[in-house]
């Protein structure tokens, strides 16, 4: 059985290009958004002294994040109203590809069974806005990197990739409304 939404959209892309801020643009304009999970993963992690970290035990990250990614769809897909989502399954499987680590079958068979909106919108790599911190520490060449392997992925899993072009996040965030049919509702949901 596959289960399908046309209101789930994916925000992907390599790291810095964007996503989190458009994002937070979206959810004060009133939709539901998702927050990426590998932040919250690592924030956790460190606090506790956990090694599912992506300098650590990466396969454990990779389940963690897939593990979210799968209870955020179960959460969300019952909307009948544009929703985003910082990443999504697709982007677990290509985090296993970017850094070598076998992508488990269960991984794969989950990605073909919870289908979010066919379009995808990759926020591509964009140098002049790229910073690193504690949690991302990606160089420039591992980020452009990233958003190449998460575009190829999406692609191969079926799905329409949107680039979303480069400007300011409200004008980036209004592009992404004018396409997806979202107006200004009052204040947005946020999990």
């Amino acid at each position: 059985m596959c289960f399908e939404t046309e209101y789930c959209y994916i925000f992907t892309g390599g790291p810095g290009g964007g996503k989190t801020t458009v994002l937070k643009q979206l959810q004060e304009m009133g939709c539901p958004v998702v927050e990426e999970s590998g932040r919250k993963i690592i924030q956790n992690q460190v606090a506790t002294g956990g090694n599912a970290l992506p300098w650590g035990n990466v396969s454990r990250y990779a389940r963690l994040m897939y593990l979210h990614a799968v209870l955020d769809y179960e959460e969300y897909a019952h909307l009948k109203e544009p929703c985003f989502f910082d990443r999504g399954i697709g982007d677990v499987l290509g985090y296993c590809r970017l850094i070598g680590l076998p992508v488990p079958g269960e991984y794969v068979k989950t990605a073909e069974k919870y289908r979010y909106n066919k379009c995808v919108f990759l926020f591509p790599f964009w140098e002049e806005i790229y910073t690193g911190d504690g949690e991302r520490k990606q160089n420039i060449q591992e980020a452009r990197e990233t958003c190449r392997v998460l575009q190829e992925t999406y692609e191969t899993l079926g799905y329409e990739i949107v680039p979303v072009p480069y400007g300011t996040p409200a004008e980036r965030a209004e592009w992404i409304a004018a396409r997806t049919g979202t107006g200004r509702k009052g204040p947005g949901r946020q999990n």
